[in-house]
């Protein structure tokens, strides 16, 4: 039997862990925090499983591995959630939405009536907007422990110290950074709001000006709002300049956010590769998993077939690193 150590249990180590499991192999996890949680930037996504719209600014091979995400998470335990995108723009910046359908596929063409007929909210606001039907989205934190419930039912327990056993998975995310030298921090801030005066029922994103916005509905009134892309590192706190730029985008997607109640405020930095997309590097006896950048949750599971490809069958996975020390 296999013996194989997973470090950091975020969601590139559950997935990739949930991915031996099913495959017979079950791993040890060992991570400090005993569980997954607010130390691990996937505590903090959006959790959109939205690979077309991602075509606007990501590569295809996004797209094609993406496109599997929904129904891998589905299968496991999570939550999702299938009323695709709404991507939208004032009517002063419809040259962005004809560039992002222009740089998109799998979208239909909206017009008022037709964006009221999807969200009765927005009725009024918007003349024209793209929908995107088959994209889906999740709660990150539902699905990561839906992942660690499903794994305790197989026997795994979270280990919160100890040295690691067999072959070595590292998915640390940024804290591998003292092994991979290229990998960097891309800081994204993110609010969660309560605002029961707004009912969405899906994803809606906002093509601002000044900063693009995507609100993710999670429930009894509940919104995930978000989110920057700074080239930083740093796992700082929201800044004043990013909260007011993404609630002053909310209000002009619908004014009712302007009596939202603010439950959280969060910053972290996703880990990134020079090319923004992820990486499977052998060193020794270790093989590390990182890089998803904005696309964990998206990406995550067809990274996780991958790995498990190669350590239990020895196949060479699309994203594997083989060139770089």
């Amino acid at each position: 039997m296999t013996e194989i150590t997973i470090l950091g249990a975020g969601v590139m180590g559950l997935c990739i862990a949930t991915e031996l499991a099913g495959r017979g192999v079950i791993a040890r996890i060992i991570d400090p925090a005993g569980r997954p949680g607010s130390h691990a930037c996937s505590w903090r996504a959006g959790g959109m499983l939205a690979p077309w719209c991602e075509a606007e600014s990501a590569e295809p091979v996004v797209v094609r591995l993406g496109a599997g995400a929904a129904d891998w998470w589905e299968s496991h335990g999570a939550e999702v959630t299938r009323r695709g995108t709404l991507v939208l723009a004032p009517s002063r910046d419809r040259a962005d939405l004809d560039r992002f359908a222009r740089m998109t596929q799998a979208h239909r063409p909206l017009d008022a009536e037709a964006i009221a007929a999807l969200e009765p909210e927005l009725q009024g606001r918007f003349p024209r907007g793209l929908f995107f039907e088959s994209e889906a989205h999740l709660n990150p934190r539902a699905a990561l422990m839906a992942l660690r419930d499903g794994l305790a039912g197989r026997g795994l327990t979270i280990e919160t110290e100890g040295d690691p056993s067999g072959l070595t998975v590292d998915a640390r995310g940024l804290a591998a950074r003292d092994a991979l030298s290229d990998l960097r921090g891309v800081r994204g801030e993110m609010l969660v709001i309560r605002c029961p005066e707004v009912a969405l029922t899906r994803t809606v994103r906002l093509l601002h000006p000044r900063i693009p916005l995507y609100v993710v509905p999670r429930g009894d009134g509940v919104y995930m709002i978000g989110a920057t892309m700074l080239e930083s590192g740093g796992k700082h706190r929201v800044t004043a300049r990013s909260a007011v730029e993404m609630l002053s985008a909310a209000y002009a997607l619908h004014p009712g956010f302007a009596e939202a109640e603010i439950l959280e405020l969060g910053a972290d930095a996703r880990p990134a590769f020079p090319d923004n997309l992820p990486r499977l590097r052998r060193r020794g006896n270790t093989l590390f998993a990182n890089g998803l950048y904005r696309h964990g949750y998206l990406l995550a599971p067809a990274v996780a077939r991958m790995a498990a490809d190669y350590l239990l069958d020895g196949q060479t996975p699309e994203f594997m690193d083989e060139d770089h020390p």
